[in-house]
């Protein structure tokens, strides 16, 4: 019986996952789990890559330690953020993470250049103030030594997959999220780079996922106990968790974690100035599919909230509480910037009700209502942006990822968008990452084969 890992890491956590087929059904077992999260370091908001790699390598240890040796193994991880690399292959100052305010202006900056129009016609990615494109420029500002220095650059995923095995490689899905790939080539824009003024050297060879990356090298193979193969999966997280929505073309997926990705899957972008307007994105997806999609505030602001009132409440209380106050009139608009890394996000929904002349919650449950109908009606908006851009009607909602757990959300979300949802599975990005591991080593016969064995083999719940 072959196995199969995937390291699935978030922004908050971390997992190892092993996957195996037992009487025709996916099989997960769930053997590492760790925390994850940035640090103020220097003045800027830093990725600890030691303790994450260490952390890799004890769950990758622990398949030794229960017997249960994978055939191959594959890292995700969320996108935008990267190492840069020098002459030696050693990492040049810190890896700064995306909700770090380096950023800010930083759009202004490429305005120089290229305008987001057209940016946008050669990309076709939304604009988010954390996209590599404005860390790069924000680099070029503040850390000129280290591009001067640097030789070439990996995507978090990618440098991990690089430490694991010594082989460098681009991995298509991630890549798209730099905003630096163009749509129509699926390729870096080698024009976009020196419009910019980017070392043209930084951009290597670019793979699709499922490509075999090699095996581990011999001092990881020590430490372990064994030898894999290391394969990059869709190493963008929604990329992965997209592999396992069972969807179909009268589907949209709803990738629910921090972030609520929400979206179709295109055979060719949409870059219109339409739907630029519209802040949708095409990030890269398997087979070179696209998706359509948008970048959502999600579960970020309940997770905020939860740790503003220092662990008082579980998420189920939370739920509870909103469900008591469900006739609090006050709408927020979730995308707005100011949620994106408040000091106390409690005060900032305040706030945007207060400037919006709208109610202000008063109690925890006022609070939660608000946030939870929020997204609901951002999700109501979404569909709609994407139907009208589209011309197609979609019947239902697939949510896949951790949030398919909150049964409150996924009933607010039917009612809200007045559509069917499906609700798993939950740990929809490692079951993607494994799928394509499994194709990649010809245990599956596609991207069809294994939404099949996805439907088969999880719980889907409807609602």
């Amino acid at each position: 019986m072959s196995t199969y890992l995937a390291i699935d890491i978030g922004a908050s956590s971390g997992r190892h996952i092993l996957g195996s087929m037992q009487n025709g059904k996916l099989v997960l077992e769930e053997i590492h789990r760790f925390k994850n999260g940035f640090k103020k370091k220097n003045g800027h908001l830093c990725w600890d890559m030691e303790a994450l790699f260490e952390e890799i390598l004890t769950g990758i240890a622990k398949c030794n330690e229960i017997g249960k040796i994978p055939v191959s193994l594959g890292i995700d991880t969320w996108g935008c953020d990267f190492v840069l690399l020098d002459k030696s292959d050693k990492m040049i100052g810190d890896t700064v993470a995306y909700r770090d305010s380096r950023t800010n202006d930083m759009d202004e900056v490429l305005d120089e250049f290229i305008s987001e129009p057209d940016l946008y016609g050669r990309t076709g990615i939304q604009k988010l103030v954390f996209n590599s494109i404005y860390q790069f420029l924000a680099l070029k500002q503040w850390q000129p030594e280290w591009l001067e220095a640097a030789d070439g650059f990996l995507m978090i995923p990618e440098y991990l997959s690089y430490l694991l095995t010594g082989g460098q490689k681009h991995e298509y899905t991630n890549s798209t999220t730099t905003a630096l790939v163009n749509a129509k080539t699926k390729d870096w824009d080698d024009e976009l780079v020196e419009k910019i003024g980017l070392p043209k050297k930084l951009f290597s060879e670019m793979v699709p996922p499922g490509t075999k990356l090699g095996n581990l090298l011999p001092e990881i193979r020590q430490r372990v106990g064994f030898d894999c193969k290391v394969i990059l999966p869709c190493t963008h997280d929604t990329g992965s968790a997209v592999v396992s929505a069972p969807i179909d073309d009268k589907s949209i997926y709803l990738s629910s974690g921090t972030w609520s990705l929400m979206g179709v899957e295109l055979d060719e972008p949409i870059c219109t100035e339409e739907s630029r307007q519209k802040n949708l994105s095409n990030e890269g997806g398997y087979q070179y599919r696209f998706r359509y999609l948008k970048n959502i505030m999600g579960l970020w602001i309940i997770q905020s909230i939860k740790n503003d009132y220092g662990g008082q409440y579980s998420f189920d209380d939370l739920c509870y509480y909103a469900g008591k106050c469900s006739q609090f009139p006050s709408v927020i608009n979730i995308n707005e910037h100011r949620f994106f890394a408040p000091e106390k996000m409690e005060d900032e929904i305040k706030a945007a009700c207060r400037d919006s002349g709208q109610q202000v919650p008063q109690n925890i449950g006022e609070l939660m209502f608000c946030v939870y109908h929020s997204l609901a009606v951002g999700y109501s908006k979404t569909v709609e942006e994407i139907e009208s851009i589209t011309g197609k009607r979609y019947d239902k909602i697939c949510i896949v990822g951790g949030g398919s757990k909150d049964t409150y959300l996924n009933e607010l979300t039917a009612a809200v968008c007045g559509r069917k949802v499906t609700a798993g599975p939950v740990e929809g990005t490692a079951i993607g990452n494994i799928l394509v591991q499994m194709i990649s080593m010809g245990a599956i016969n596609g991207i069809e084969e294994a939404r099949e064995l996805i439907r088969k083999s999880f719980l889907i719940d409807d609602y």
